[in-house]
């Protein structure tokens, strides 16, 4: 058969595949299959500005519908992949179909983390990962609802923050001593803890949830602590898992996230992966990594089809993240997971400042909280690995530009 290339999932990732496949010169036939009724459209703004209303679904389109047209992308929206057979190399639909491939992309994300405690399943529990979650949440919140947020990561922050602005009482549980407390370090968590409570959000930490409970729909949550917390809506937020259960089952290499090389090519070479749902080899930290992140899905995407064209190209990128929280703006270079020691830069007081982490003197990670200077010239350095004296780090009349010591 004629060149065809056949992507799994259309979210974020999969919208830059299509894109870049086209912008690259593939002149082979691409089949787009999503099983959300959506053409592939941005993730982060669901739990900011559209949760807000400050954002039409339209607005968050990766490329608007005519360009699917025009690019002649057969997309095939609400079509869930059941099996994969990749010695006749072949796709199989929940409506029958069955889809040859020359090339198979998985980009099919990641799922939320579900609770199973008692109660979970009554109405009035939400979740967050795609427009109908949104929009469910927006629904049930109106009128200054009082709100019972699971956990204190980034999602469980952004929903605080916003619904807090929206006039509703909030309240968030977390487990952890602190918040964020998976991807900060200790003053960044106090940082945003106080921000939090100075904007009335009840916090409680080192605080689990034993249940749900309610008649017809959900009316409170029991703590672990005993305590019984009404409200009139609760959400979720406990992290998510990779999409790899079709990839696992077509005996694809799996290892929390769909294994893939530098390349984006999977255990099958006439497979590859993207986004979400993958592990990938980094050789600025020298381990596997499986990130959650846009800028990790649009720049595997990039690589992917730079390979499937024909070009050599390896992808090996300094991660970066955002949350946005009021009027503050977070945003973390690198990964801080393995740090010995850490440098603020500026004062917390101020609402503007950086935290550096360093391992064994070269930086590694930094979290910029409206620095936005700091976060973008510190990338260079977090890939060269370089050396740097924390009273160095430590001096705001210095950009981090000053900060090489070659």
């Amino acid at each position: 058969m004629s060149k065809r290339t056949v992507i799994i999932g259309a979210g974020h990732a999969a919208g830059q595949l299509v894109t870049s496949l086209r912008q690259k010169g593939y002149d082979g036939s691409i089949v787009l299959l999503g099983d959300e009724q959506y053409l592939p459209y941005q993730r982060p703004p669901l739990s900011k500005k559209f949760l807000a209303g400050e954002l039409p679904a339209e607005r968050l389109l990766v490329k608007p519908p005519g360009f699917y047209d025009d690019q002649d992308i057969d997309v095939r929206l609400g079509t869930r992949v059941t099996a994969i057979d990749r010695f006749a190399k072949t796709v199989e639909t929940d409506t029958g179909e069955t889809v040859e491939y020359t090339t198979l992309v998985f980009a099919t994300g990641a799922k939320v983390n579900r609770l199973s405690c008692p109660g979970s399943a009554l109405p009035g529990i939400h979740y967050l990962r795609n427009i109908e979650d949104v929009d469910r949440i927006r629904a049930d919140s109106q009128g200054g609802a009082r709100v019972i947020i699971i956990g204190a990561g980034y999602i469980g922050l952004e929903v605080a923050a916003i619904l807090r602005e929206a006039g509703s009482d909030v309240v968030v549980l977390e487990t952890a001593d602190r918040v964020m407390s998976r991807v900060v370090s200790p003053p960044v968590s106090a940082f945003f803890e106080r921000i939090h409570r100075e904007h009335g959000v009840d916090l409680r930490l080192s605080t689990g949830l034993q249940s749900f409970e309610g008649e017809q729909r959900f009316e409170a949550a029991l703590t672990t602590s005993g305590d019984r917390v009404e409200g009139d809506i609760a959400i979720v937020g406990i992290g998510i898992s990779p999409n790899t259960e079709l990839a696992e089952a077509a005996g694809i290499d799996v290892d929390d996230g769909i294994v893939v090389d530098s390349h984006c090519r999977t255990s099958d070479p006439d497979v590859f992966a993207i986004g979400d749902c993958t592990r990938h080899p980094n050789a600025i930290y020298q381990r596997s990594l499986r990130l959650e992140s846009v800028q990790n899905a649009l720049e595997q995407a990039k690589t992917a089809a730079a390979n499937i064209t024909g070009v050599d190209d390896e992808y090996n990128e300094v991660p970066w993240f955002w949350s946005d929280q009021y009027s503050l703006k977070l945003q973390i270079a690198g990964l801080s997971e393995g740090f010995d020691d850490y440098v603020l830069r500026g004062n917390p007081d101020d609402n503007s400042f950086s935290c550096a982490y360093l391992r064994d003197g070269k930086l590694i990670a930094i979290d910029s909280i409206n620095a936005p200077k700091d976060f973008m010239l510190s990338k260079p350095l977090i890939k060269d690995a370089c050396q740097i004296d924390p009273a160095v780090l430590a001096d705001t009349s210095l950009t981090m530009r000053d900060m090489r010591q070659d």
